[in-house]
């Protein structure tokens, strides 16, 4: 049966333990939960980072890319909750979860989703730092690599 991914855009925090209770939900049929959990650094005086995007495009992106991983493995589920606007360091930013019956396909998964959302996700990032500096950050070509590694 395939499985429908919950996909969140939103700017309030999520709670790890509760998105983890819910994907789980009681089911046997889980022998595996992966996740991954990207937390704001404040790497080189950065004291914010402020995430842009446009909502129903971004939503609908990452939708896309949720169902891709459902598609490629046999997940008995799949939660993508991504947020937006002014972030701290040490604030979370990004959780995603994958479960399947078996425990490579829950990680083979999740490291996936990660380096698609990170090259295909449309979110404007600008960082903040000490003393008034801005900058919008640019894609790296080691994330493009990472993601390349994904195509079909």
């Amino acid at each position: 049966m395939p499985v429908t991914p919950r996909v969140l855009v939103q700017a309030a925090p999520f709670d790890l333990a509760a998105e983890t209770a819910r994907l789980q939900g009681g089911r046997t049929d889980v022998g595996g939960l992966a996740s991954f959990l990207g937390i704001c650094r404040g790497d080189g005086g950065l004291v914010a980072m402020v995430l842009e995007h446009y909502p129903a495009m971004t939503e609908r992106a990452l939708t896309r890319i949720a169902e891709e991983a459902c598609a490629r493995w046999p997940l008995t589920g799949c939660t993508v909750i991504h947020r937006h606007g002014r972030l701290v360091p040490g604030d979370p930013i990004v959780l995603v979860l994958t479960a399947s019956a078996h425990r490579a396909a829950a990680l083979e998964s999740c490291a996936f989703l990660i380096d698609w959302l990170k090259t295909k996700a449309p979110f404007w990032k600008r960082e903040e730092f000490a003393g008034g500096a801005e900058r919008w950050v640019e894609a790296k070509a080691e994330d493009d690599a990472a993601a390349e590694r994904w195509a079909r």
